[in-house]
């Protein structure tokens, strides 16, 4: 157990970054931010807004996404610290290597696997919803055999219950597109993602602006019906309401549920290897990206509660129908095929940053270097594990309904948060030297605040997440001490 917890020197990581055998530096500052925006503005927006306002917040739905936000920023800035130092693939996986240990590293390394696994097919399942309402207006449709996971989840009863369908054939098709988009190369798919930002960052703002000329300010009364709390200890809820089938209800339990929808500027750390200037442009990128999206959220979600009571707003596609109940017909079909390209760049870029996690722990010997570290001779990119990235997503994405998704993949950001906010102390502590391009400010504050913020979070999640949470982890360790423990690069150097 001992060599479990050794620690890969930052001398070892500076060192590695000057390897021929790295990705192409192609990013610069404006297309890391792209990327960040592209990831984090989308499934927030054009889907969960819906959940977390019908099931969770109501209209105080705003304050969720103010309070979401306000834990990323935390977050945000010690990850910007961390990239600048470390400007390698890995993102917070590499961060905990350096400071807690190799076992730590394969834990935070095996939770972000599920976090952008699951993102991704929570994004893939939007894009079908708003894909059938694109094609609704013209009435056609897809058959429904093929147009919804199998099953559902009903967050007011705990029940599951069968749809008639076989799986969501458009969430598979779309994975498979962009997973061929992937293969391809980094810099063809900033290019295809910066097309889709500034078409849908357009369609976010003729949102705000035509549909705040159809707010009722009736629509905010109540503001927040299941009240201003909502915080709970696996599942037991110690501060606010509960709803019919026990889950927590409110403000901080509508801030979990779409935590995940600003998960846009982690991305961006773990393409630091492909940045051409790092040490500036990422903390640029994550702090910039953060700030847009966090306003242009919540002045969405002040716009779509007034427009339509609450407990009237869709969960599938949330924004087009809100025009589509105040009569707006043209405008359901521009914000649907805004929100198509939105959700698509945010599926890019999710399923972008999955691969670069295996591949880091490829490197290091925790995952077989043959296949996660396998990168293409022409595109440069890690291509067998985008093939399998895009699999996995295909497959939740068919099977899987939207809200076990949703709340699936926030818990592990969280924690991934609170790694990373733990780090940051921990390397202030023992690396005072190091060189900090950028240096998180008012420390020991700002890290200390993301640990209890997303931990706070982390407790207003339903207790099955915390299950689920553990039975991941434990595939993981058996995998790690199987395998990883024993293939590990730090044994050559040791020995």
């Amino acid at each position: 157990m001992k060599n479990s917890f050794r620690k890969k020197p930052l001398s070892l990581l500076l060192e590695e970054m000057k390897s021929e055998h790295r990705l192409n530096r192609v990013l610069g500052p404006l297309a890391l931010t792209s990327l960040g925006v592209g990831a984090i503005i989308g499934t927030g927006i054009f889907v969960l807004i819906g959940v977390a306002a019908h099931d969770k917040a109501g209209p105080a739905v705003t304050l969720s996404f103010a309070v979401a936000g306000l834990a990323c920023i935390f977050a945000a800035l010690c990850y910007a610290e961390f990239a600048s130092m470390v400007p390698v693939a890995g993102s917070a996986y590499t961060y905990a290597y350096a400071t807690l240990g190799e076992l730590f590293a394969w834990i935070i390394g095996w939770d972000l696997i599920l976090e952008y696994g699951v993102a991704s097919a929570t994004v893939a399942h939007g894009w079908s919803k708003y894909f059938q309402d694109f094609l609704g207006i013209f009435g056609l449709g897809v058959p429904k055999l093929f147009a919804n996971a199998p099953l559902d989840f009903d967050p007011s009863t705990g029940v599951m219950s069968l749809t008639g369908s076989w799986l969501d054939l458009p969430a598979v098709l779309i994975t498979f597109l962009i997973t061929v988009v992937l293969v391809k190369g980094i810099k063809e798919s900033a290019g295809f993602n910066a097309g889709m930002v500034i078409v849908k960052v357009a369609i976010v703002l003729l949102v705000v602006g035509l549909g705040a000329m159809y707010v009722k300010p009736e629509n905010w009364h109540p503001f927040a019906p299941f009240g201003y709390s909502g915080l709970s200890i696996f599942g037991h809820t110690i501060m606010g309401e509960v709803s019919t089938g026990g889950a927590p209800v409110g403000v901080l339990a509508g801030a979990a549920m779409i935590f995940f929808a600003y998960i846009g500027f982690d991305s961006i750390s773990t393409h630091a290897e492909e940045a051409r200037n790092p040490q500036r442009d990422i903390p640029i990128a994550i702090i910039s990206s953060l700030v847009i999206c966090s306003l242009l959220y919540i002045a969405v979600a002040a716009v779509i509660t007034g427009m339509v009571p609450y407990d009237k707003i869709s969960i599938d596609a949330p924004v087009s129908n809100a025009f589509k109940q105040v009569g707006i017909g043209w405008a359901q079909l521009v914000v649907s095929l805004g929100a198509i390209t939105g959700i698509t760049s945010v599926l890019l870029v999710m399923m972008l940053s999955q691969p670069r996690i295996f591949l880091a722990m490829a490197r290091d010997g925790l995952l077989p270097k043959s296949f996660f570290g396998a990168i293409h001779p022409k595109f440069r990119t890690p291509w067998k594990s985008t093939i399998l990235t895009g699999l996995f997503v295909a497959l939740l994405g068919a099977l899987l309904p939207l809200r076990l998704l949703a709340e699936l993949v926030n818990i592990g950001t969280l924690f991934a948060f609170v790694v990373v906010c733990s780090a940051v102390l921990i390397m202030r502590k023992k690396h005072p030297e190091a060189e900090r391009p950028f240096k998180a400010p008012l420390v020991p504050f700002v890290p200390l605040a993301g640990i209890v913020t997303c931990l706070m979070l982390m407790c207003s999640l339903p207790a099955e997440n915390w299950l689920r949470l553990v039975v991941w982890l434990l595939i993981g360790f058996v995998i790690y001490f199987f395998y990883g423990r024993k293939h590990s690069e730090l044994n050559k150097i040791k020995s």
